[in-house]
């Protein structure tokens, strides 16, 4: 019930939450930030992050520096705090945790089968994979030539098997099937958590609720910008869309017929939440159409850890990490390209 969980959370999930709440209390500060921009070259880079809990994970990395090199050891820092929790969590915390890593193999499973259509070396590809993502037979996607294939040979011993159900055919795989098998697992995922948050009950359903949604009308959102011009269909569209968040079921009618951009904003401002996100935009801008929802997810994230004895706070401490490296890796790329004027254009401030 609502309300109880003050008098039982704390046996099993205090001293995880506990231990989440300190690794937020680690992420950049604007100030981190605006030295950060201040910053001429990789090393000086290198040299701000050393004073912070990046500083172990950059200390022996030599010079010259790369990006990816700074990306690299900035997300093994937090596989390592993903995989400390994990080790430490019980039912249905451990469950909850692992939930989070599919969205990781799901882009994983879709970047090795694109770069096997595109003939690239499979060990190459490996590397590029998040770790968070990584299961034991994926090298193996690289033999699938259609998706029945695939989930046969590979993903029938995956968490992500529930999720193929909907999308085994027998066609070739293209660039177009690959990105509809891609937003058809994403939606059969957040479906998932979504259920599997809800029968947690309580703050944690609560808050899952809200931000999972907030996904999920991303998404459509995305989906439609994205096949605006393609050879998707309106029924094919919708099919796409999550069955559950603020703009579903009428949101996504309109959505799924929508031919501009201008259309879709037409769309999204019949809801307050999404007013204020397109209300920055000016007509027909679609680029900063992300920065925008990164910066209100960012915003719903930080709420999540005003409330106490929920799950969510892993959740939310799990993607302000992933936004933070973005923002590292954004900051990173304009000075090794000597494009500091732009270096504002993608960073989305945490606190």
């Amino acid at each position: 019930m609502y309300g109880f969980e003050a008098l039982t959370f704390n046996i099993h999930g205090g001293y995880l939450e506990a231990i989440v709440r300190g690794h937020r209390a680690s992420l950049l500060t604007a100030a981190d930030y605006n030295n950060l921009c201040q910053c001429e070259t990789l090393d000086d880079i290198k040299m701000h992050l050393s004073a912070t809990e990046y500083g172990p994970y950059l200390q022996n990395e030599p010079s010259p520096l790369h990006t990816t090199t700074i990306v690299e050891k900035c997300t093994l820092k937090l596989v390592d705090e993903y995989k400390n929790m994990l080790c430490q969590a019980t039912e249905p915390l451990s469950t909850f945790l692992e939930y989070i890593t599919y969205g990781h193999m799901i882009d994983n499973v879709v970047l090795i089968v694109t770069g096997t259509l595109h003939e690239r070396d499979v060990q190459e590809l490996l590397e590029k994979c998040h770790p968070l993502g990584m299961f034991d037979s994926i090298a193996t996607l690289a033999v699938a030539q259609n998706m029945r294939e695939l989930y046969r040979l590979v993903l029938v011993d995956t968490p992500l098997a529930p999720y193929f159900s909907e999308c085994i055919t027998s066609e070739d795989l293209d660039d177009m099937n690959i990105e509809i098998m891609r937003n058809t697992l994403y939606k059969a995922y957040l479906e998932d958590f979504y259920r599997f948050c809800q029968k947690l009950g309580g703050a944690t359903a609560e808050i899952m609720s809200d931000l999972l949604a907030f996904e999920a009308d991303r998404r459509a959102v995305n989906i439609t910008i994205n096949s605006i011009g393609t050879e998707l269909t309106r029924d094919d569209r919708r099919k796409l869309y999550s069955n559950f968040g603020l703009l579903y079921p009428y949101g996504h009618e309109e959505l799924a017929i929508c031919e501009d951009i201008d259309q879709v904003r037409g769309a999204m401002e019949k809801y307050p939440p999404y007013q204020s996100i397109f209300a920055k935009l000016s007509y027909g801008e679609g680029q900063m159409l992300d920065k925008a929802f990164y910066e209100e997810e960012v915003k719903r994230l930080c709420l999540a850890f005003e409330q106490q004895f929920h799950y969510a706070v892993f959740f939310a401490y799990m993607r302000l990490r992933e936004q933070e490296i973005r923002n590292l890796m954004w900051i990173s790329e304009c000075v090794a390209q000597n494009q500091k004027s732009r270096v504002h254009d993608s960073v989305v401030f945490i606190f």
